[in-house]
């Protein structure tokens, strides 16, 4: 089986990084990685997301998925998802869509992410996949954006902390590290928590390989 992982960002380093990621999780899959034709390196705005979606847009209309059986969008926004429902054969799935849908199976949770202004996108990504209910908030690590990400080490340690104030004040049966570009981040916390941690990328994999099974591309 092949799957299409593909980065909404320009950062070829996020590419690499994240693909590394999807293939650990299955490795009997094989991943390939795009990354955005345009748009910015780091999304952290509505603006960015849909520059993001744009570019996504474009790139599957120069390079259709041919010899894949899905395509995975790794931005948390999960932009162009319905977009590429429409205009692909293959199933589609998010990083948001699949992370949110494994932490709702253990209860509450809470989304952990370094960007305040994607909150209310992340909000409704949650109320539109049907996980009103039990979505608990978005949590974020304190300092700018841009400063947090770009120290690794400490970017575990702020997503750590956040992580512990979710479970402290929210009541988080469970979190979902919100982004694609955290994915190295969240798996270097993912065990060291209460509750479960559930990282979008690998979880973005097995729900892709769920659908690719299925007759319906958008199950």
């Amino acid at each position: 089986m092949r799957l299409l992982l593909i980065n909404p960002n320009t950062s070829q380093a996020t590419t690499a990084a994240m693909v590394g990621i999807a293939r650990e999780s299955l490795p009997a899959v094989e991943i390939d990685g795009l990354s955005a034709p345009f748009g910015v390196p780091l999304i952290t705005s509505p603006t960015a997301l849909e520059i993001g979606r744009q570019a996504v847009n474009a790139l599957i209309a120069g390079r259709p998925p041919f010899g894949y059986q899905g395509i995975i969008i790794a931005a948390f926004g999960d932009p162009a998802l319905s977009d590429l429902r429409q205009a692909v054969a293959v199933p589609v799935t998010g990083i948001a869509e699949a992370g949110m849908a494994e932490a709702a199976r253990h209860g509450r949770f809470a989304v952990v992410t370094t960007t305040p202004e994607l909150a209310p996108a992340i909000a409704e990504r949650a109320e539109a996949y049907g996980h009103g209910d039990v979505f608990l908030g978005t949590v974020l690590t304190e300092g700018d954006v841009h400063q947090v990400m770009g120290d690794r080490q400490g970017l575990a340690d702020a997503l750590r902390e956040a992580c512990e104030r979710a479970v402290r004040d929210l009541g988080a049966q469970a979190l979902v590290i919100g982004g694609g570009p955290l994915a190295v981040a969240a798996r270097a916390i993912a065990h060291s928590l209460p509750v479960p941690i559930i990282e979008p990328v690998p979880a973005a994999v097995r729900l892709a390989v769920r659908r690719a099974g299925r007759s319906n591309p958008a199950d």
